[in-house]
C-alpha cells in the first residue's frame, strides 16, 4: 500500500514539474532561436461547424518572447460583433523557466471599435498587451468564439514571420460529412489529413519547427513566403440569407442577387437633378465624370460595420438623404446615379493597400477583399474610380487599388477583372529648378515639381493645410540644410492624366561650403533619398519591387561671380533590368546644368541579382552626393 502511494506521489510530482516546465525557454530547439525575437510554442485553431447557422471556434496559443522586439507577437486581438461572440477567455504569463507568474482574465482586455470615429461601427476588438519587462517570458491564451454564419472563415496562417519562429501550429476544421468545403493551400509543405467518423469529417493542417524568417530587403510580400490555408463553404448562410457558390461567377451572382440589386432606388427629385445636370452632354464618359463629381460634392465617407452592413451597402435613397456612406454605400449610390442617365457600371470588390494583393483566379471566397470601387465599362475605354475620396479625379485609382485581380458583382454574375497598371514611366516626379549661388554661399531660386501617376496624391495631405504646415512638411521632403520657403503654390489638374504641380520659391543660407578661395556644393539639391541596401549573405528570397517610378531633375545653377568649376563634372549612366540611372553636369557660360534621372522598374527578379542591385543603389547613393569645387578666377 505504501509502495502504491509512493508511486502515485512520484507520478503527481513528475506531472506537476512537467506542467510547470513546459514553457521553459531551454526546451526550445536551438535552430528555432536563429533570427528570432519570439517563438510560437503552440498554436491550435479548431473550427467546428454545427450547422449553417452555428460555428464554434476554439483557440489556444503560447508565445515565448525573447526580447522587446517580440512583444507585439505576444499581444492578442479578437474581433467580435452581434453574430460573433467571445467566451471563456483566459491566459497565463510564465517566466523563462516556465513558472507561472500571473493569470489573465477577460477583465484585463480593452474593448473598442474597429474604426475610430465611425458613426456606425458594430464590430469591436478585444485587445490585450502584456506588460512584462523581464525577458524572456511566455504568454499563453485560450478562448472560444461562436458565430452565426458560415459565409466567412478566417484564413489560417502558421504564425511564422520575420523574427518569429514556430514550434507547433495546427488548424483543425470539423464539420458534418455532408457539409462540403473548398480549400486552398498556399506554400503548405504537406498534404491535409482528412478523417471521417459516422457524424463528422475532420480536416487537419499541421506544421512544426518553422524557423524565423530573416529580413531581406525588397522581398515578396508576406503571403508569398509563408504557409496559409483558405476555406469556404459550398453552401452557407449569412444573417439568415442562404447561398452557394463554387467559383467567382457564382459568387458575384449571389452577391448581386442577395445584397445589391434591391439597393438602387433614388428619389425622383434626384433622378431629375442628374438628368438635368447632363442634358447637354452627349459623351457618356463626360456624363459619368459630371455625376461622379456631383457625388463627391454631395457625400462624405464614413466607416460602416453594422450587422449585414459589413457586406451590404446602405440604400441609395438613404445615402442621398444623409449625405454619407462607406465604400459600399458610395459605390452603390454612384451606380444608381449613373443608371438614372442610362450608364451601366460595376460594383467591384478589391483588396486595397499600397501592396498589390490579387484575388486568386481559381478560388472564390469573400475573405479576399476589403474595399469596393467602381468600374464603368465604356466601349474600348473601361474606366475605374474610387468613390470614397472627395478629391480624387474621375478615372483615377492610384496606388491604393492599382494593378491587381478584382471581382465585379453584376447581374450576370461575377466578372474576374484586373485594375489598371501604373507603369514605372507613368509614376513621375519631375523637378525643374532655376537656382542662383551667391558669393556669400546662399542658394535661392524657384522650383516647379510635377507629380503624375501614383505620385499624383503625394501632396494631397497639404492641399488644405496652412502655409506654416506646408512649409514644415516640405522641409522634411527636401534635404536642404537651412531651407527657408518664401511661397508655395499647389495645383491639381484632374484631367485624363491627373497631375499635381508644386511651385516653391526658396532660399538656403550656407548652402555652399567655403574654404579660402574655394567653394564646394552638391548639385543634387532635392533627390538624395536613395540609401545603400543591406548586405544579405545567402539570400533566399527573390527580389520584388512592388511599384516602379521615374524621377527626373533638371536644375540650372547660376554660379557666383568670379568663380569657375575646377573638379571634373560627373557623368554617369547605368542600365539594369531593375532600373536605369543617369546623371550629368554641363557648363554653359556662367551656368551649371545638372540633370538626374532614376527609373526603378517594378517586378520580380532572381535572388542572384541582389549583389548587382546593391551595387546599383550604392553607385546612386554616391553619385547623388557628388560634390563640385569652384575656385575664384
Amino acid at each position: 500500500m505504501r509502495y502504491t502511494f509512493l508511486i502515485l506521489l512520484i507520478a503527481i510530482l513528475a506531472f506537476t514539474a512537467s506542467a510547470q516546465q513546459k514553457y521553459d525557454v531551454s526546451q526550445i530547439p536551438k535552430d528555432l532561436l536563429a533570427h528570432a525575437s519570439a517563438v510560437i510554442r503552440n498554436d491550435e485553431t479548431t473550427i467546428e461547424v454545427k450547422d449553417l447557422n452555428s460555428v464554434n471556434g476554439h483557440y489556444k496559443q503560447a508565445v515565448t518572447v525573447l526580447n522587446k522586439n517580440g512583444d507585439n507577437v505576444a499581444s492578442l486581438s479578437i474581433w467580435h460583433d452581434k453574430s460573433r461572440q467571445i467566451k471563456n477567455v483566459k491566459g497565463f504569463v510564465y517566466d523563462e523557466f516556465g513558472k507561472l507568474k500571473s493569470k489573465i482574465s477577460e477583465s484585463d482586455f480593452q474593448d473598442g471599435n474597429v474604426a475610430d470615429g465611425s458613426l456606425f461601427d458594430g464590430t469591436k476588438i478585444m485587445r490585450f498587451h502584456p506588460t512584462v519587462n523581464t525577458y524572456p517570458y511566455t504568454v499563453e491564451y485560450e478562448y472560444e468564439v461562436s458565430s452565426k454564419q458560415t459565409l466567412y472563415f478566417g484564413d489560417w496562417y502558421t504564425g511564422q514571420s520575420i523574427g518569429t519562429s514556430v514550434e507547433h501550429s495546427l488548424y483543425r476544421f470539423i464539420c458534418k460529412p455532408d457539409f462540403k468545403i473548398h480549400y486552398k493551400e498556399i506554400n503548405y509543405p504537406d498534404q491535409v489529413k482528412i478523417s471521417d467518423t459516422l457524424h463528422t469529417k475532420t480536416y487537419t493542417w499541421l506544421v512544426s519547427k518553422l524557423k524565423a524568417l530573416r529580413y531581406e530587403p525588397l522581398s515578396p510580400e508576406y503571403d508569398k513566403l509563408v504557409s496559409s490555408v483558405k476555406i469556404t463553404a459550398e453552401k452557407f448562410t449569412y444573417y439568415g440569407i442562404p447561398g452557394s457558390f463554387t467559383n467567382w461567377n457564382e459568387y458575384g451572382k449571389w452577391m448581386y442577387d442577395n445584397l445589391l440589386k434591391s439597393r438602387h432606388e433614388l428619389p425622383l427629385e434626384t433622378i431629375n437633378r442628374v438628368k438635368d445636370l447632363t442634358k447637354d452632354i452627349t459623351n457618356p464618359k463626360q456624363k459619368a465624370k459630371l455625376i461622379y463629381e456631383y457625388m463627391q460634392q454631395k457625400t462624405r465617407y464614413v466607416s460602416v460595420q453594422v450587422g449585414i452592413g459589413g457586406y451590404q451597402p446602405f440604400l441609395a435613397k438613404d445615402v442621398d438623404l444623409v449625405g454619407y456612406g462607406d465604400c459600399k454605400a458610395l459605390v452603390n449610390y454612384t451606380q444608381s446615379l449613373l443608371s438614372a442617365v442610362g450608364i451601366d457600371s460595376y460594383y467591384v470588390e478589391v483588396k486595397s493597400g499600397n501592396t498589390k494583393i490579387s484575388a486568386l483566379p481559381d478560388f472564390a471566397s469573400i475573405s479576399q477583399s476589403d474595399h469596393i470601387i467602381l468600374c464603368v465599362p465604356f466601349k474600348n475605354d473601361t474606366t475605374w474610380s474610387d468613390c470614397t475620396s472627395q478629391e480624387l479625379p474621375f478615372g483615377y485609382l492610384g496606388n491604393f487599388t492599382d494593378d491587381r485581380n478584382v471581382v465585379a458583382c453584376t447581374q450576370e454574375g461575377g466578372k474576374f477583372m484586373h485594375t489598371p497598371v501604373l507603369k514605372s514611366v507613368d509614376n513621375k516626379t519631375i523637378h525643374n529648378a532655376k537656382f542662383i549661388l551667391t558669393n556669400s554661399g546662399e542658394l535661392k531660386g524657384e522650383m516647379i515639381t510635377e507629380l503624375e501617376g501614383s505620385e499624383y496624391e503625394e501632396r494631397d495631405y497639404l492641399l488644405k493645410e496652412s502655409f506654416k504646415e506646408q512649409t514644415k512638411a516640405l522641409k522634411n521632403t527636401y534635404p536642404i540644410e537651412n531651407l527657408e520657403i518664401e511661397s508655395i503654390i499647389l495645383k491639381q489638374d484632374k484631367g485624363i492624366k491627373p497631375k499635381t504641380t508644386e511651385t516653391i520659391k526658396l532660399q538656403a543660407r550656407d548652402y555652399i561650403n567655403q574654404n579660402g578661395n574655394q567653394l564646394s556644393f552638391a548639385p543634387n539639391t532635392v533627390s538624395k533619398y536613395i540609401t545603400p541596401l543591406k548586405e544579405v549573405p545567402n539570400r533566399k528570397n527573390p527580389i520584388y519591387i512592388n511599384r516602379g517610378y521615374l524621377d527626373e531633375d533638371n536644375i540650372s545653377y547660376t554660379l557666383p561671380d568670379g568663380y569657375s568649376i575646377t573638379t571634373k563634372p560627373l557623368t554617369l549612366t547605368i542600365d539594369k533590368p531593375f532600373g536605369k540611372y543617369s546623371t550629368s553636369t554641363q557648363i554653359i557660360g556662367n551656368k551649371l546644368i545638372y540633370k538626374r534621372s532614376l527609373q526603378l522598374n517594378d517586378g520580380t527578379f532572381d535572388k542572384d541579382m541582389y549583389t548587382d542591385l546593391m551595387d546599383f543603389y550604392q553607385t546612386i547613393y554616391e553619385a547623388d552626393r557628388y560634390t563640385l569645387t569652384l575656385e575664384k578666377k
